[in-house]
């Protein structure tokens, strides 16, 4: 887990919720469709911090880790390794208080993830 990833204490995941109909066309039909449905884990990273092992044993609750970002930076999308867009990070409308991700880069994806 990436060090400004911040998981649910039961150690759950919930799936990302993306628009399937932004997803690129062509190739095999059949083939292409049933890997479409397949849910995929993208990472959003927010910064890094690397601070010494010393002061990660010495975290505690209301700890403040520093990152290399500012809070107006771009966040980055990732499928495993692979930066695939840039963002804002934005709360959702639906009252929830949850964040979403508005593309502002988008890498070409036609040709696979």
């Amino acid at each position: 887990m990436a060090d400004n990833e911040k998981a649910p204490i039961d150690g759950s995941l919930p799936p990302a919720r993306i628009d399937p109909t932004d997803a690129p066309n062509g190739g095999d039909g059949r083939r292409e469709s049933a890997f479409m449905g397949v849910p995929i884990e993208v990472m959003i990273s927010v910064g890094r911090a690397r601070p010494l092992v010393s002061d990660l044993v010495k975290l505690r609750r209301d700890s403040v880790i520093t990152l290399n970002s500012k809070i107006e930076d771009p966040v980055e999308l990732y499928v495993g390794e692979r930066l695939i867009a840039r963002g804002e990070l934005q709360e959702m409308d639906d009252g929830t208080g949850r964040l979403g991700v508005r593309l502002t880069e988008v890498a070409d994806l036609s040709k696979g993830v």
